[in-house]
């Protein structure tokens, strides 16, 4: 029950009465955050999956769309095909960014929240999420303050940012802009490369380390945010890595 009371009330309001202006610069929702979600799959994606990202909070009053799935296609090409859709549809090359968006990967609520807000000083942010089975390195590769340039996996630091050099693609937001940086070869931004160099050496690359590198090269800079925890599922075994 109610104690009685004579009712003398601050009516301004918890927001109004707070410092609502950091707050919101922190949280970005007054910039255009319009997003393009893109996943490659291989046509089969888990009910555990699927209800992860049903659970994913989207901005209010932005334009995030998708997924858009391409399926059954070389990873590599399935990258290059979506982003020449995206930059080559009038709208859509509007969009600020992407996010890559992988069959396996369970990210948090919040995460891609939280990617809008450590992605300021860089042209990539991607959640933390591991390699699958018991050595687990974690998808966060080189140090930019390392010479030469390298992708040896480095520990992210805990509930913070961390610069790298590159990331996986399981949870990765992407600047739009920079894709349109007529630098790349148009078409060709990701490959999967598996042979030997002209010196003879063995070289092996997925899509993802492939377009860092190039990436890195041209001066981009980018970053894991490991409070951003996101899970690397094993369907067939059933486990969240």
């Amino acid at each position: 029950m109610a104690l009685p009371q004579i009712l003398v009330p601050d009516n301004t309001g918890i927001h109004n009465a707070s410092d609502y202006s950091s707050r919101l610069e922190k949280e970005k929702t007054y910039r255009d955050l319009s997003t393009i979600i893109v996943c490659p799959t291989r046509g089969y994606i888990s009910a555990r999956i699927v209800q992860s990202w049903q659970g994913m909070i989207r901005p209010m009053n932005q334009k995030v769309i998708g997924p858009i799935f391409m399926e059954q296609m070389e990873v590599g090409e399935a990258y290059n095909q979506v982003i020449k859709m995206i930059l080559e549809n009038e709208e859509l090359a509007k969009f600020k960014f992407i996010l890559t968006l992988e069959e396996d990967n369970a990210p948090p609520a919040d995460g891609l929240v939280k990617l809008y807000e450590s992605i300021d000083d860089y042209d990539a942010v991607g959640g933390l999420y591991w390699t699958k089975g018991e050595s687990g390195q974690p998808m966060c590769y080189g140090d930019p303050s390392v010479m030469p340039l390298n992708f040896i996996p480095q520990i992210p630091q805990p509930d913070t940012v961390t610069p790298c050099n590159g990331l996986g693609m399981g949870f990765t937001l992407f600047r739009i802009e920079m894709l349109k940086d007529s630098r790349f070869e148009y078409g060709n931004w990701f490959k999967t490369k598996q042979g030997l160099n002209a010196n003879g050496h063995a070289e092996v690359f997925t899509q993802d380390l492939w377009f860092f590198q190039r990436a890195r090269e041209l001066g981009y800079k980018f970053a894991c945010d490991s409070r951003v925890k996101v899970g690397h599922y094993d369907a067939e075994n059933q486990i969240m890595w």
